[in-house]
């Protein structure tokens, strides 16, 4: 597919910087607590995925997988949830294991590349839906977009469009970018919940987490080199990225799928920004606008963002998206 121009997105001088693009919408928009049903899913490993529906009696679901730490209640997730609904679409927020609240009860938690509980999920509700769509932001982002195109498991064909949004397809180089100095203040906030997390899985599991490495974690990098890789089965850190990196993946995509990636986000590196794979992919829709921070999109005189309606007008009809945006050849 060509790359489709996004310079529409245009916003206030102040906005034309990715770190205050990023922190302005976490830090100032309004919760808006959509009316969320709680459903608590049990894992063929006798574990719990709390999902967070809002349902509209529509016969198409998107499914919500949201970033590193985050969960329903996070601002990104409660207006694109509001969004689709709004829109006809029954939506449901995938809140990944130890994300709801409460502390699972497996070892193992989530990481970017641990897509089992989705297809769980999947499983278990696509009977229900005449269509499906997979919407991810950030780490939610390269999660969909592995499980779609690795080739571990075989897709529902009621899965009609993907979209990932910030998404870090290339988990090493992003790695590397958010522990630079420029970027500690996001380090250390994702590092105090992870690692209160770690000290919880001690609790239940003395034996299987090494307490003392705490000491060694002074990046995210470290978290994933002494926990994210051990506790779930990789060889440290670059192991783990290696692995679970959907960039690998992406020119296997038979599902149409959006990927929107600002160039100015502070957390990802050139290398996610597939320019050259979506020009030779026939499914992979890519828009880089010059702004937009990381998960921002600040967009001022509408109820919602501009990431959050292109991410509608994709799911509604991925197949005319091309009909009304110019392309960058």
């Amino acid at each position: 597919m060509p790359i489709f121009d996004a310079s529409e997105y245009k916003p206030p001088r102040i906005f034309r910087n990715g770190h205050t693009n990023t922190m302005y919408p976490f830090l100032f928009r309004k919760n808006i607590c959509p009316p969320y049903q709680r459903e608590r899913f049990i894992t063929s490993d006798d574990d719990f995925i709390d999902l967070d529906f809002l349902k509209t009696n529509s016969k198409k679901i998107a499914i919500l997988c949201h970033g590193l730490e985050g969960s329903s209640e996070s601002q990104y997730m409660q207006y694109m949830s509001s969004l689709l609904a709004e829109n006809g679409w029954n939506v449901m927020v995938f809140n990944f294991r130890s994300c709801s609240g409460e502390i699972n009860r497996q070892l193992q938690m989530y990481h970017s590349g641990w897509t089992t509980d989705l297809h769980e999920i999947l499983g278990k509700y696509e009977n229900e839906y005449e269509e499906i769509s997979l919407v991810g932001v950030s780490l939610g982002g390269n999660m969909i977009l592995k499980y779609a195109t690795d080739q571990i498991y075989n897709l529902s064909d009621k899965i009609k469009s993907i979209v990932a949004i910030s998404s870090p397809v290339d988990l090493s180089a992003s790695s590397q970018k958010i522990i630079t100095r420029q970027n500690i203040l996001y380090d250390k906030r994702f590092r105090i919940t992870l690692l209160d997390k770690v000290r919880q899985k001690y609790e239940l599991f003395p034996d299987s987490v090494r307490i003392d490495d705490i000491k060694k974690v002074k990046t995210l990098w470290d978290f994933d080199e002494y926990f994210t890789g051990p506790i779930h089965g990789f060889d440290g850190a670059e192991d783990y990225y290696a692995k679970s990196n959907s960039k690998q993946f992406l020119h296997q995509t038979k599902i149409p799928t959006l990927l929107i990636t600002a160039q100015d986000d502070p957390f990802l590196t050139k290398e996610s920004l597939v320019f050259e794979i979506a020009r030779r992919s026939e499914n992979l829709y890519f828009m880089a606008p010059k702004f937009g921070g990381h998960v921002g999109f600040t967009t001022f005189g509408t109820n919602y963002y501009w990431n959050e309606y292109k991410t509608l007008q994709f799911i509604d009809a991925p197949h005319d998206f091309s009909d009304h945006h110019n392309t960058i050849h």
